[in-house]
């Protein structure tokens, strides 16, 4: 799970970094128009998302990634975007994040138990 959110957002990052003209037009509706907002959020995207692949960071990484997808859900929600398909995407992305580490990191499963009926 880990990995497929790892690869998804660096490919993303690394689309924006090279502010692609699909980044570009989808950006400007948005309200990040230009080449260099595109840059900039690529640099984000990227340091969270390697931050969030190292195991001994991930943990900050995933609280990093969820605030960058929070403003992704908000973004979309502002201009009127699809519900299910555009504007929820973020949240999508953010369970499969979490999901992802909570399997892989025995310390994030002792601090959230799920306790079995006895």
């Amino acid at each position: 799970m880990s990995a497929l959110v790892v690869v998804f957002l660096l490919m993303d990052a690394t689309m924006k970094l090279l502010a692609l003209p699909v980044v570009l037009e989808a950006g400007g509706p948005l309200g990040f128009a230009g080449a260099q907002v595109a840059r900039r959020l690529g640099a984000v995207l990227l340091a969270c998302t390697l931050l969030y692949a190292a195991p001994r960071t991930a943990v900050f990484g995933a609280i990093l990634l969820t605030g960058y997808l929070g403003g992704s859900v908000a973004t979309h929600v502002r201009v009127g975007s699809p519900l299910f398909t555009h504007a929820l995407f973020g949240v999508y992305l953010g369970v499969l994040l979490w999901g992802g580490l909570f399997l892989r990191d025995a310390g994030l499963r002792s601090l959230i138990p799920f306790r079995t009926k006895r």
